[in-house]
Order: C-alpha cells, then sequence, then structure tokens
C-alpha cells in the first residue's frame, strides 16, 4: 500500500502571530481579529491586566498571569481554556515566556550559571520550549500571540547627509518562531499591517489596518475545506467609533453579514434630496443609483486612505516631499487632503506596481524632479515650472512639460501622468 495520498486541504484552526513596536497596536488588532473569528474568546494576559482595557470592543474573558513567566503556566492555561469551550485564545503576549521574569532565557542564565557551561544548559530550556509550541499548534482552539518586537537602526549616508535609518523589526521570541505560524503579521507604528509570512496568501503584498473583517477573512479561509481560495477583505479601513458600537450590537445575530450589507452599515450620513435626483414616479433615477453604488465602493475617508499610501511610501523608501509636490501637480491640488478616493486608489495602484526595481528606480527619478527635497539637479526645473496649484479644477491637471524636464522616458512606457 502506498504511503501518499492526495493532498488536500482541510478545515482546521487559526495559528496567527502578530509583532509590534509599543503602541502598535497588537492588543487591539489581536481583539479585533478574534471577534471577527466568533465564538468565546479567551486572553491570556501578561501585561499586568492591560489586556482588559478594551472590553469596549466585544465580550471576552481575561486571565492574568503573573511572574515567574515560565512556560509551563502557559500550556496550563491554554489547555484549561480548551476545556472551558472558548474558540480562540489570545496570548497577550508570547515575548515574556522568552525574555520576562523566569522566561525561558532567566532559567538558562541560573543554570549556565550554576553549571558553568551555557551550551549544555540549553539541553534543560529547549524542552520547555517546545512544550509550549506544541500546546499551541495542538490546540483545538484558534490561537492568537501577540510578542513585542525590537527595533534595529543604521546610520547611512545619502546624498551627503547622514541619516539614522530603520532596517526592520524582529519578534522578541526564540529565533525561527515564525515558522510555527500559519500567518505572521508585522504592525508599525501607524498600525499598518503587513506579512512576513502567509501561508494562506489573502495578505500577500498588502498594507492594511487589521479590522473584524480581517478575522472573517481569515475564517472562511480556514472553513473552505479544500475548495477555491475566498478573495480577500478590503483590509484598509479601520474601524471608527460609531463601528466599533455597531458590532458590538451586532454581536451575537445569527448569520453572516455580507460584504454589501457591511458597506452600507458604514455609509450611516444619509444622502441629501439635492444629492440623489429622481424621475417622474418620484424614485432615484438610473444615474443616481448607479453613482450611489458607485460611492459606496469607495473608500469611507481619505484620512485612512493616506495613512495606507504614507505606509507604503515609507516601505519603499521614496522622498516624501517629492511625493506630496508630485501629487500636487499631478491633481492641482494644494494639499493631499484634498485627493478623492479615485485619486488615492489611481497612486495605490501607482505604488503597488513599484515592487519591481526597474520600475521604483523609474519611479524615484520622477520624484527627484520636484521640490526642494527632490534631492536632485532637476529639481530647480521642474519648480520653474508653471505650477497649478490655484487651478479650480478638481479631476486631473496634466503635468506641463517643463515641469518634467530633464527627466528621461521611462523604459518599458512607464507612465506616471
Amino acid at each position: 500500500m502506498s504511503q501518499f495520498h492526495k493532498a488536500e486541504r482541510k478545515k482546521g484552526k487559526l495559528r496567527l502571530a502578530i509583532a509590534g513596536p509599543a503602541g502598535s497596536g497588537k492588543t487591539y488588532s489581536a481583539l479585533l481579529i478574534g471577534l471577527g473569528l466568533g465564538g468565546r474568546i479567551a486572553m491570556i494576559d501578561t501585561e499586568r491586566g492591560s489586556g482588559e482595557l478594551y472590553d469596549h470592543l466585544g465580550e471576552y474573558d481575561a486571565c492574568t498571569i503573573h511572574p515567574p513567566f515560565e512556560p509551563k503556566k502557559y500550556v496550563e492555561t491554554i489547555r484549561a481554556a480548551e476545556d472551558l469551550g472558548y474558540e480562540t485564545i489570545i496570548i497577550d503576549s508570547l515575548s515574556h515566556a522568552w525574555v520576562g521574569q523566569g522566561g525561558l532565557l532567566d532559567v538558562h542564565g541560573h543554570i549556565a550559571d550554576k553549571t558553568g557551561n551555557s551550551w549544555s544548559a540549553w539541553r534543560q530550556v529547549t524542552p520547555k520550549h517546545n512544550e509550549l509550541v506544541d500546546a499551541m499548534l495542538q490546540s483545538k482552539c484558534h490561537i492568537i500571540a501577540t510578542m513585542r518586537s525590537k527595533m534595529e537602526y543604521t546610520q547611512v549616508e545619502e546624498n551627503g547627509k547622514k541619516q539614522v535609518k530603520k532596517l526592520g523589526m524582529s519578534p522578541i521570541q526564540r529565533d525561527g518562531m515564525e515558522y510555527e505560524f500559519t500567518v505572521f503579521i508585522d504592525l508599525d507604528q501607524q498600525h499598518t499591517a503587513t506579512t512576513t509570512k502567509d501561508r494562506t496568501t489573502l495578505f500577500d503584498g498588502q498594507y492594511f489596518v487589521p479590522t473584524i473583517e480581517t478575522g472573517k477573512t481569515l475564517l472562511a479561509w480556514l472553513e473552505n475545506n479544500g475548495q477555491a481560495a475566498p478573495a480577500a477583505v478590503d483590509q484598509e479601513k479601520p474601524l471608527t467609533g460609531r463601528q466599533q458600537e455597531e458590532a458590538q450590537h451586532n454581536k451575537g445575530k445569527a448569520g453572516a453579514t455580507t460584504k454589501t450589507e457591511a458597506a452600507e452599515s458604514r455609509q450611516k450620513v444619509a444622502p441629501s434630496p439635492q444629492a440623489c435626483p429622481t424621475g417622474e414616479t418620484g424614485k432615484p433615477s438610473a444615474a443616481a443609483t448607479l453613482e450611489s453604488e458607485r460611492k459606496l465602493e469607495a473608500p469611507v475617508g481619505s484620512n485612512d486612505g493616506l495613512k495606507t499610501l504614507f505606509a507604503r511610501i515609507g516601505a519603499l523608501d521614496l522622498p516624501r516631499e517629492g511625493y506630496k509636490r508630485y501629487c500636487y501637480k499631478r491633481y492641482g491640488i494644494a494639499s493631499l487632503t484634498e485627493m478623492t478616493p479615485e485619486q488615492i486608489a489611481e497612486q495605490a495602484k501607482i505604488l503597488d506596481s513599484l515592487k519591481r526595481p526597474a520600475r521604483l528606480k523609474e519611479f524615484k527619478a520622477v520624484l527627484e524632479g520636484f521640490g526642494d527635497n527632490g534631492q536632485g539637479k532637476r529639481g530647480a526645473a521642474a519648480m520653474n515650472a508653471p505650477s497649478p496649484l490655484n487651478a479650480s479644477a478638481t479631476g486631473t491637471v496634466p503635468i506641463p512639460p517643463q515641469a518634467a524636464a530633464g527627466i528621461a522616458p521611462a523604459a518599458g512606457g512607464f507612465d506616471l501622468f
């Protein structure tokens, strides 16, 4: 008999890690995703009760672990939550099991001091770590673990100026912990998430703010049972205070909320009579209906879209001032806050297309021609060109030929304007 069988993805439980620096929103994001997964939530809190500060988001139960943060305490609490019938377990945070008082590094140090052999001390520490990992992987509950991140900086020289540049972040846990999870999310100070590991492929290459919809998207993938993977839900809209209240009000209602219903719940402002032209029958005309449907698909506000754009700009290491002035000329605006949702979406597509190094280099060459921070010899030529900042049009304003003076046509038809 063959030892092999046809590979089929079966229903499973979520193994999600969320890492980020202080203030990035690890606990908040974990709770929103947990609420999206549905069912009862148990939180294992090692942050001195800070995990209970978000009870306004929805119902969940908390259990505080006090020092020493021995891995066996985590294991015992995970098993207790399973026995009590919880569907989701949030571990906030897993870093204490490694670096906290009584954590594995503390235990390793005591053994090394006693025996005088740091290498052999790991023989006693590693089994404790493996027991904790096995408890998470074998749990019959969804597991969401938060981890603190350490920041790594270096000093670099760009255009003759020394700057401190962030190289990246790594979770405060034992090396290789990332491999144990299905999805590993990194959060930055603006609460923007990226995935450094994503077996679901739902969030690959995306910049998003975790919401309840993130949990619903993951649950749909987990329960898909080998069928075609569901499309990723729009992740770029954080919940406002009103939306949080609505989520709590609707919590526990039977049935899943459709994407259309979710969009309608986010559009609470009734249109004015002037904004809804009607036909002879008194009903909204076809043109008005089409326009209202188009507006429902647009982002709720430009602020969230702009935050996402700037998160992408930072990730691509683009000159921010040069990018601003490029947008000013492209759209004939005096501030980025005047950009329409359609224009923000257009810029998001352009930034997404810069994954290829050649296109990124071309775009940077274009930005060098704009503004005092363009950091290129073509900056003066660009800014001496006639400016459309006072234009009254709200649509796209063509860039005068002088504005792109000195910028060679991009290879491959890279059309930014």
